[in-house]
Parts: C-alpha cells; structure tokens; sequence
C-alpha cells in the first residue's frame, strides 16, 4: 500500500500571499480595482497550493473573498494552512 502525504505548502508562502491580498488597501481607492486582477490570481494559486477538493472549494471561496469589497482582510492562505496541517498531523501514526 503506498503512503499518501497531506499536500500544503509553506506557512511562509501562505502569509505572503495573505499579505499581497492586503496590500490592495495600501493605495486608497485603487485596492478594488486590483481586487479584480488578484481575486482570479489568488484563487488559482490556492487550488494549486492545496489540491484536491480542498483546493478547488478553498480557491472558489478565496476567490470570492478577494473579489468582494471590504473582505481582504481575512488571512485565507493562513486559514487553510493551519486546517490542512492540523488533518495531517491527526492522521499520522503515533500522534493522539
């Protein structure tokens, strides 16, 4: 039987991300207007972070996060880095 890995990328990568979909309020009344080039960006690259169907379900919500005004300030990346490490350290043999 082979062995599967959880699949995440770097807590680091993830708050990166996280703070370029901040950074959009960093110039006052240009963040929504970049909102609409990132929201599509961001959700790509959390579907292909993660994978899976929690890729693809993660990266629709991130995506709509992203595209609705006033949302940006909620840390999806980080979120799901911390769901996704949280199940995969669970299902390692050994741990209780």
């Amino acid at each position: 039987m082979e062995k599967t890995t959880a699949r995440f990328p770097s807590i680091w990568i993830c708050l990166l991300m996280d703070i370029l979909g901040y950074a959009s309020f960093a110039i006052p009344g240009l963040g929504e207007f970049t909102d609409i080039i990132w929201a599509p960006v961001s959700g790509f690259l959390f579907y292909r972070f993660f994978g899976g169907r929690f890729g693809v379900f993660g990266g629709m919500l991130n995506f709509i996060e992203e595209a609705l005004p006033l949302t940006d300030f909620i840390p999806s990346f980080s979120i799901a880095w911390i769901i996704r490490y949280s199940m995969a350290k669970k299902y390692i043999p050994g741990n209780s």
